[in-house]
């Protein structure tokens, strides 16, 4: 009976922590949304942070929608581009990149394109806002061709759906409780929300994530999501990873 006892009081054991392989950092920064500015700031804090905290694998993961929404997207483009040529940067393939790319082809994508801020990434790239409200649609999908690089579009298009690193899955939007990630949708992984968010997991794994915004940091059991509303609220938000150690920067 003692020995009964002794196994109904014993502590459960505590979950393993979620970590990056030793010798790993990562940085995750979440959806930019054309803001140029917000984006050189935060490169700026990330590069310092990391000399700061001494000599690492260091790796910046961008959780996609670096474009539409505010007024810079050719310079985020730019940015990340060029960032990515200094040090080892990944990045993920949000829905508005989706949409962005397919508008080339398909008018009523570029239809929607526009009503979720693909204006604001067309304008970045030289045509006048006089010019834009004369064109057609038809007009505009030209105008588009002529006026956005190729490069600009093959970047994009080299863009991944999903990042693991250690016991981190990195995507843009959230994974489907329930599939192996072997077997996700890259649908899911940049546009869901339901049923993801609510989803309380009990895996040792977490998911980064963007797509939906909070007023700070969401950090749930199995997920955290960084995606502050840049174009918005004026705040961009990373989160840093090293060991089991978790910490947040931001730039106004």
């Amino acid at each position: 009976m003692r020995n009964f006892f002794q196994k109904l009081l014993s502590p459960t054991p505590k979950p393993l922590a979620t970590r990056v392989p030793d010798g790993r950092r990562v940085y995750a920064v979440g959806d930019i949304h054309g803001c140029a500015d917000l984006f050189g700031k935060l490169i700026s804090a990330i590069e310092a942070d990391d000399r700061a905290r001494g000599p690492s694998e260091t790796t910046v993961i961008l959780l996609g929608d670096l474009v539409d929404r505010g007024p810079g997207s050719r310079g985020v483009i730019d940015a990340a581009r060029g960032w990515s040529q200094r040090r080892a940067v990944r990045i993920l393939f949000g829905n508005h990149e989706e949409m962005f790319l397919k508008s080339f082809e398909d008018e009523g994508v570029l239809r929607q394109f526009i009503r979720f801020g693909g204006k604001e990434t067309i304008l970045s790239y030289g045509i006048t806002r006089d010019e834009y409200l004369e064109m057609t649609v038809e007009e505009l999908q030209a105008a588009m061709v002529a006026c956005i690089p190729l490069e600009d579009l093959d970047f994009m298009r080299g863009f991944e759906d999903m990042i693991v690193i250690g016991d981190y899955i990195f995507v843009h939007a959230g994974i489907r409780p329930g599939v192996d990630l072997d077997s996700q949708a890259p649908a899911d992984l940049r546009w869901i929300r339901e049923p993801f968010l609510s989803h309380v997991s009990q895996d040792r794994m977490c998911v980064v994530h963007g797509h939906t915004i909070t007023d700070a940091p969401d950090v749930r059991p199995g997920r955290v999501g960084i995606d502050t509303g840049a174009y918005a609220s004026g705040r961009l938000t990373a989160i840093g990873l090293e060991g089991a150690e978790r910490w947040f920067l931001e730039v106004q």
